[in-house]
């Protein structure tokens, strides 16, 4: 299995922070993962609140352990909301049920990591988290909607 190299990493992290500063957004953290959810790099900027790296950590997670965006992970979480903290009890509280989550796809639609944003509205997280990736010069799950076959733009 491959996976995300520190310097993809970066221009991930690099990307939405500078997309997020022209967009005024309030202050952000970005963490990038390996497939196995172990923290490549992370960034918060100033004035970013407290536990930010557990929750950008949390929707990374939250997208790797269920093959899918963490916004999708919210609306199962809606949907059914005891299967959701089931899983959120037996991750020992590391998945976390919001957007802004993103698995980070190679130009085989393999994937090689997990993106985790927070700090502004779930929505703009989610944007920024898309847009990172493939300033990267990488994929989103819908940019590989035709050529991965595990991937889940839906519940």
């Amino acid at each position: 299995m491959s996976e995300i190299s520190l310097k993809q990493a970066e221009r991930i992290i690099d990307a939405i922070l500078a997309r997020g500063r022209r967009l005024k957004c309030r202050p952000l953290a970005v963490v990038v993962t390996d497939p196995g959810a172990s923290a490549r790099a992370f960034k918060k900027e100033d004035g970013a609140a407290m536990m930010r790296f557990e929750m950008a950590m949390g929707k990374a997670y939250a997208a790797l352990a269920l093959r899918r965006s963490s916004s999708l992970v919210r609306i199962r979480n809606e949907e059914k909301p005891g299967f959701v903290r089931y899983l959120i009890e037996a991750s020992d509280g590391k998945l976390f049920p919001e957007g802004g989550g993103m698995l980070i796809r190679d130009r085989r639609g393999e994937v090689i990591g997990a993106v985790g944003v927070t700090g502004d509205t779930e929505m703009q997280d989610e944007a920024l988290a898309a847009h990172g990736i493939r300033a990267a010069g990488l994929k989103t799950d819908a940019d590989c909607a035709r050529i991965a076959k595990d991937v889940r733009l839906k519940n």
